[in-house]
């Protein structure tokens, strides 16, 4: 099954490797066909500590690599 890529910005940068990365999608309501805005924060691998608060970026699955992280950066992506 391929790796799942999420496009997200990143909220904090404070933890050592660590980012973490507000991903929002959008759907329609099934019953009042009404578009819907929902985030969730996932906490992403940044070996490089090279991201910022603000950036945009795009996160893939991954192997866990602590208690809370199974996300890892793959680039920043294009605004």
């Amino acid at each position: 099954m391929p790796r799942r890529i999420l496009q997200g910005t990143v909220t904090s940068d404070k933890n050592d490797q660590t980012i973490t990365v507000l991903v929002e999608r959008r759907f329609k309501h099934p019953l009042l066909q009404k578009t819907v805005r929902k985030s969730k924060k996932y906490r992403a691998h940044d070996a490089e500590n090279k991201f910022k608060t603000g950036d945009v970026v795009r996160i893939e699955e991954c192997a866990p690599i602590s208690k809370t992280k199974r996300w890892r950066v793959v680039t920043e992506a294009s605004a």
